[in-house]
C-alpha cells in the first residue's frame, strides 16, 4: 500500500536517490507524492526529467511535506535549518497520523540532539545507510528522537528495508556503526585495489587483476555469511602449514594491516563525533 504521506527530500545526491528510486519502483510512494529541493537550477531539472518527481531550488514545497527526508551535507545543515521552520505550519497539516511531521537525517555525525534544537516542531529519526544501498545490499543503522510514533517508526523501516538490512541502536553506538559499515566499504575497496596491483605486479592484466580481487571478496563475504563462520576460522581453513598463504599472512602481520584497520575504523568514529 503506497504511503499516504507528501514525500520531502532535501538534497538529492547519490544516496537520497538509491533511497528514493526504490520506494517508487515498489509503489509504496507515488512520484506525485514526492517534492525534492536542490541547489541548482541545472541539477533540478536533470533530476526532474531523470526521476519523474518535482524537482525545485526552493525548498519551501519539499519542508511543507509531511515526511522529509534530510540528504544534504552536514555543514549545511545550519542553512537548511530555517526554511523548515517557515514551513512547519503547512506540514503539520499536511500529517496524516496527527502530532509531528517526520524528519530522517542521513547526515553523518549529526546527532538526535542537534536535529531537535534546530528543527523544533519535528519528530526526528537519524538514520546511518552504507553505500551497497546504491545495489540494495545496504546496511542502515537507526536511532529514534523523542516522540517518534510507532506508525512513523514503521514507515521508516520500510524506507530502508527496500535497500538492505536495517538495524535500530542506541545512538552512541551509530557512530562505531558509521565507522564500520559506512568507511569500510572505502578500506575494502583499497583492501581489493592492493590486492588486484600486487597480482599485476605477479604478471596478471588489470582488468583480470581486478575481477578477480572483486569476485574473492565478494565471495569470501559470502562464504563468512553462508556458513556464519568466525573469519579466524576462514583464516585457518585457508591456510595450510608453510604453504602460500601462511607466506602471505606473515608479511601482512609484518607490515601491521590488522592494526591500521582497527586504528581507521576507530579514527572514522572519532571523525562521526567531531562532526556531531
Amino acid at each position: 500500500m503506497p504511503w499516504s504521506d507528501t514525500f520531502g527530500v532535501v538534497g538529492l545526491g547519490r544516496m537520497a536517490r538509491a533511497l528514493l528510486l526504490p520506494l517508487l519502483d515498489a509503489g509504496l510512494l507515488e512520484r506525485s507524492a514526492v517534492r525534492a529541493a536542490v541547489a541548482s537550477e541545472a541539477s533540478a531539472r536533470r533530476l526532474s526529467d531523470d526521476l519523474g518527481v518535482p524537482v525545485s531550488t526552493d525548498p519551501a514545497p519539499a519542508w511543507a511535506a509531511s515526511v522529509v527526508l534530510l540528504a544534504v551535507k552536514p555543514q549545511q545543515i545550519e542553512a537548511v535549518a530555517p526554511a523548515a521552520a517557515v514551513a512547519l505550519a503547512e506540514a503539520l497539516e499536511a500529517t496524516p497520523f496527527g502530532g509531528e511531521p517526520l524528519l530522517i537525517s542521513v547526515l553523518a555525525g549529526v546527532t538526535l540532539a542537534r536535529l531537535q534544537a534546530l528543527f523544533p516542531g519535528w519528530a526526528c529519526v537519524r538514520a546511518v545507510p552504507n553505500t551497497p544501498a546504491l545495489v540494495r545490499a545496504g546496511l542502515t543503522g537507526l536511532s529514534w528522537g523523542e516522540g517518534v510514533a510507532e506508525a512513523r517508526r514503521e514507515q521508516v523501516r520500510r524506507l530502508f528495508a527496500q535497500v538492505g538490512e536495517v538495524l535500530e541502536l542506541p545512538e552512541p553506538q551509530l557512530d562505531p556503526f558509521l565507522a564500520l559499515t559506512s568507511s569500510g566499504p572505502a578500506f575494502l575497496a583499497l583492501v581489493a585495489e592492493s590486492m588486484a596491483d600486487g597480482a599485476v605486479a605477479g604478471g596478471l592484466p588489470r582488468p583480470l587483476a581486478m575481477h578477480l580481487a572483486h569476485r574473492t571478496m565478494a565471495g569470501t563475504a559470502a562464504l563468512l555469511q553462508g556458513q556464519e563462520l568466525h573469519p579466524g576460522q576462514l583464516k585457518d581453513m585457508v591456510t595450510s602449514p608453510a604453504g602460500t598463504t601462511a607466506a602471505g599472512l606473515r608479511q601482512l602481520e609484518r607490515a601491521g594491516l590488522r592494526s591500521a584497520l582497527i586504528e581507521a575504523v576507530l579514527a572514522a568514529a572519532e571523525r562521526s563525533r567531531q562532526l556531531g
